[in-house]
Formats: C-alpha cells, sequence, structure tokens
C-alpha cells in the first residue's frame, strides 16, 4: 500500500508541474507562432545583442528590477530572447525552480507564474514583456 501512494504522489507531482508550466505559457498569451515570433523548442542560439537591448537589461539590473522564471518555462525564454545572446545574460535573473535558495525566494515573493517582472514600487508585470513595455515600466531613456 506504501509502495501505491508514492506512486500516486509522484504522478501528481509530475501533473502539478505540467499544469503550472501549461499556466505560465498561457498566461504569458499564447503560443510564439500565433505572435509572429519563432517557436521557443528550437535551440539555435540567440542573436548578438543590439546596444538598446544590452543598454536595457544593465538598467534593469541596476536599478534593481528582478526577473522570476524557470529553466522550462517557453514564455521565459521568449523574454530571453527578446534581449539577445549578451543582453539576456546580464539580465536580473532568478531561476525559480533549479537552486533551492532561488526557491525559497521566489516562494517567499509569491510568484504564480512566469515570467514576472518585480521592481520595487511598480506593479508587477506578469508575462512576456516587450523591450518598449520594459523601458516604459523601468524609466529607461528618461
Amino acid at each position: 500500500m506504501h509502495r501505491s501512494a508514492s506512486v500516486r504522489s509522484g504522478l501528481l507531482i509530475a501533473a502539478t508541474v505540467l499544469l503550472l508550466g501549461t499556466v505560465a505559457t498561457a498566461s504569458a498569451g499564447g503560443s510564439p507562432a500565433a505572435k509572429g515570433q519563432p517557436d521557443e523548442n528550437t535551440t539555435a542560439p540567440l542573436p548578438p545583442s543590439n546596444p538598446e537591448q544590452l543598454g536595457l537589461s544593465r538598467h534593469l539590473k541596476a536599478i534593481g528590477a528582478l526577473f522570476y522564471g524557470a529553466w522550462w518555462c517557453p514564455a521565459c525564454s521568449r523574454q530571453k530572447a527578446l534581449f539577445g545572446e549578451q543582453g539576456a545574460a546580464q539580465l536580473p535573473y532568478i531561476e525559480c525552480d533549479k537552486v533551492p535558495g532561488d526557491r525559497e525566494r521566489c516562494q517567499a515573493a509569491a510568484i504564480q507564474a512566469f515570467p514576472t517582472w518585480e521592481l520595487k514600487g511598480k506593479e508587477r508585470l506578469v508575462g512576456v514583456q516587450s523591450v518598449e513595455e520594459l523601458k516604459r515600466w523601468s524609466g529607461y531613456g528618461r
């Protein structure tokens, strides 16, 4: 009987993770094809960042913005792709599923969907945000 409960528990956890990934993707606005974006399942490297992408990623980090995401989240991959290769590497990214300390940080911040952007004194942004929206939200270029 104990083994059966353990198997059910494992299946429940797997179903929950799958459901959370689906909800996070849906909350980010649907499929990339519907938005004219590349499929996030491709493994093609990101293009080099342009000065605007690099500047915004550095600005977001400098002002204390946080980008909460998960390695398995397609919407998070799309968000990073909007910054190009170097810009994505400089984002103030918190991985909510791999590292126990960061997982606890995400839980303490009550993150319920990915991606989530947070900045003290500003309303949280949930879902994939355009570069223009992040510039307005963060006050970049003012």
